[in-house]
C-alpha cells in the first residue's frame, strides 16, 4: 500500500507561524542550526526547514537545505528564493482562490474531494502475520535528490510518504522550499523551489487518491502548505501526531515517537530523517491503536476523524482589514493614546502594502517592536526617524520621508482613534484587575510577622481592615473584558484609506525631498496607492 509522510510536528515558536527565528530586540533576527551532511557524506550550503538560502549557483544551494546557517534578520544581500527561481506569488489583498476544486451547487464554497468519500474505507483493520520490520538504517538507504521533471516523474511512481519543509524568512506568505518523500525502501528530497511549478500537474492525483495511504506527522500546516502552493488536496491521511495524543503517549513530538517506537535519536543533520521510519512508526501505532480499542471507544476510527479534520481545512490568505492592526503582538502590553493608535494602523497599513507589493514578511519590512516603538515617539522628522532605525530596515531607509509623511498625517487624523484607544485602556485594566482576582485566589501560607492583634498576619490587601472585606472587594473584579469591535464604515474608515479602496490618497512629508524621490523608483510610489490593489493587478 503506497503511504505519504508529511511534515514533522513543529514545535510552536513565538507567535505563530514561524519557529525557526527568534527576534531581537535590535530589530535582527537570527536563524539558528547546524551544517546539514549530504546523504554520501559531503556538504552543502543551502537552506534547511525555516531558511532556504539562495548563493550563486542558486539553483542548487537554495535547494539543498542541508543547511540552517547563522545570518542576520535584515541582510539585503542574501538572494531570495524567489528571485533566483523567478516565483511569482499573489500576494494581493483578496481571499485565496482554489481553483481546481468543485464548488457547491450556489457557488458560496469550493468542496474538497474528501467530502464525497466515507470514512470508514480509510481504517485498515487487517492484523499482519508477521511483525512490522523496521527500515534500514539511513547510511544504508538508497537517496535521491529530485530536480528535473524526469525524476519528478519516476517519482510519482513509487510516491510512499511525504514531509514538508517550509520558508517564511523574506517572503510574506512564506514558500514550500523541500519536499522529504520516503517508500520502504528509498528515500527522495524533492527540490520544490526548483520544480515548483510542476509539483501539483505531477503529484496531485497520488494525494488525492483514497486508495493510498499518507502518513503524516503533525500535519496541519502542511496541509495549508500543499494547497498554497501547488494546489494539492490530501485523502486518505494518518497523522501520527493525532495518534500519539489519541494514544495518551508521554509527549508528542516526532523526535519522542522515533526514540520511543524506532530507538532513534533524532539527527536534524539529515531531512529526510523525518520521513525514513515514519511507515515503520505508522505500523506499530496502527496495532496498538487497534489493541486498545473497545467496542465503545474505537481508536483508529477517532484518529482517522481527527486526520480528516485536518485535511478538510481549506487555507485562507491572510487579509488586511481595518481592525487587523489590533492583533500586532504586543501592542496591547502599551499604553497609547489616540495620536500614537493612529500612527500604529497607519505605519500596519504601509507595511502590509509594501510587503505584498515586493513579497516579503513583514518582519523585515518593519518588526512589531519597531512599529510600535515609532509609533509611540512619533518622529517628525526624516533625521529623528533615521536615528530610531539606525538603518535596520531598508524599505524604511528608503522611504524615510513618505514614512515621516504617513506618521505627520496620522496624527492629523487622531480623532478617530480616541474611542479606540480608551477601549484597549479599559481592556488592559479589566485584564489586570482579572490576573489580580485569579492571584489572589490562590491558596496562601499567611506566617506571623509580629505581634500585632490581629494575629500577624500580612496583609496582601492593603487598605482593608477584615479578611471578609477583603475577599468581597476581589470578588468584584470583573471578568475579562471582549470589546465589540465598532461598526466600520467602508466609506469613512477611521479617516484614513486602506490600500484596497479605490480612493487613495498620497502621504507627502513635511520635510520630503522630491529630487530624490524621482531617482527612486520605490519612492515613486504613493501610499496608499492609487487605485484599488485588488482590481489594478491580475494574476493569471
Amino acid at each position: 500500500m503506497d503511504e505519504f509522510k508529511g511534515p514533522g510536528e513543529k514545535e510552536e515558536e513565538e507567535t505563530g507561524d514561524k519557529a525557526a527565528a527568534e527576534e531581537a530586540g535590535d530589530g535582527f533576527q537570527v536563524v539558528r542550526g547546524k551544517k546539514k551532511k549530504r546523504p554520501n557524506g559531503g556538504s552543502a550550503s543551502g537552506a534547511g526547514s525555516g531558511t532556504m538560502m539562495a548563493k550563486d549557483k542558486a539553483a542548487a544551494a537554495a535547494a539543498e537545505p542541508w543547511t540552517k546557517a547563522k545570518v542576520s534578520f535584515h541582510d539585503p544581500n542574501i538572494p531570495r528564493p524567489q528571485d533566483v527561481y523567478a516565483i511569482r506569488v499573489n500576494n494581493y489583498n483578496v481571499p485565496f482562490d482554489h481553483v481546481w476544486l468543485e464548488r457547491t451547487e450556489d457557488g458560496s464554497r469550493p468542496i474538497h474531494p474528501l467530502e464525497k468519500l466515507p470514512m470508514g474505507q480509510f481504517i485498515d483493520r487487517n492484523v499482519p502475520e508477521s511483525e512490522p520490520v523496521k527500515p534500514a538504517d539511513l547510511e544504508d538507504t538508497p537517496f535521491t535528490l529530485v530536480e528535473d521533471k524526469n525524476g519528478l516523474a519516476d517519482l510519482a511512481k513509487k510516491l510512499k510518504s511525504v514531509d514538508l519543509e517550509h520558508n517564511q524568512y523574506r517572503s510574506f506568505q512564506g514558500l514550500t522550499c523541500l519536499m522529504q518523500i520516503s517508500t520502504r525502501t528509498e528515500d527522495f528530497v524533492v527540490d520544490t523551489l526548483k520544480l515548483r511549478i510542476y509539483i501539483g500537474l505531477y503529484l496531485k492525483e497520488h494525494f488525492k487518491d483514497p486508495t493510498k495511504r499518507k502518513v503524516m506527522h503533525g500535519a496541519d500546516r502542511d496541509i495549508m502548505w500543499l494547497q498554497r502552493d501547488f494546489h494539492i488536496y490530501v485523502c486518505n491521511l494518518f497523522d501520527t501526531g493525532q495518534a500519539s495524543r489519541v494514544l495518551q503517549m508521554e509527549r508528542n513530538s516526532l523526535e519522542h515517537l522515533l526514540r520511543h517506537f524506532c530507538g532513534v535519536s533524532a539527527n536534524k543533520e539529515y531531512a529526510r530523517e523525518d520521513t525514513h521510519y515514519l511507515l515503520y512508526m505508522y505500523d506499530l501505532m496502527r496495532l496498538r491503536l487497534q489493541k486498545e480499542s473497545t467496542s465503545d471507544n474505537d481508536l483508529l476510527l477517532e484518529v482517522q476523524k481527527r486526520s480528516n479534520e485536518i485535511c478538510l481545512q481549506l487555507y485562507e490568505k491572510e487579509l488586511l482589514t481595518d481592525t487587523s492592526y489590533l492583533h500586532i503582538y504586543g501592542l496591547q502590553e502599551h499604553d497609547l493614546d489616540a495620536k500614537q493608535l493612529a500612527v500604529v494602523y497607519a505605519l500596519h497599513q504601509w507595511r502590509d502594502y509594501i510587503a505584498r507589493e515586493v513579497d516579503e514578511s513583514t518582519g523585515y519590512v518593519l518588526p512589531n517592536k519597531a512599529l510600535i516603538e515609532i509609533a509611540k515617539k512619533m518622529p517628525t522628522d526624516t533625521a529623528e526617524l533615521k536615528r530610531m532605525v539606525k538603518s535596520k530596515y531598508p524599505f524604511v531607509d528608503e522611504n524615510l520621508d513618505q514614512v515621516v509623511g504617513i506618521i505627520w498625517n496620522a496624527t492629523e487624523s487622531s480623532y478617530a482613534f480616541e474611542s479606540r484607544a480608551e477601549q484597549l485602556k479599559k481592556e488592559r485594566l479589566e485584564q489586570v484587575a482579572q490576573a489580580t482576582f485569579q492571584e489572589l485566589k490562590r491558596p496562601m501560607a499567611l506566617g506571623v510577622v509580629g505581634n500585632s492583634t490581629s494575629g500577624g498576619q500580612r496583609d496582601f490587601f492593603g487598605g482593608f481592615s477584615n479578611k471578609s472585606e477583603k475577599m468581597e472587594k476581589a470578588k468584584s473584579y470583573p471578568a475579562f473584558y471582549y470589546p465589540q469591535l465598532p461598526q466600520y464604515s467602508p466609506e469613512v474608515g477611521y479617516g484614513f484609506q486602506s490600500i484596497n479602496r479605490t480612493m487613495a490618497g498620497t502621504a507627502q512629508s513635511p520635510t520630503g525631498n522630491k529630487e530624490r524621490d524621482l531617482q527612486n523608483p520605490r519612492r515613486r510610489r504613493s501610499f496608499p496607492p492609487s487605485g484599488n490593489i485588488s482590481d489594478t493587478h491580475h494574476m493569471p
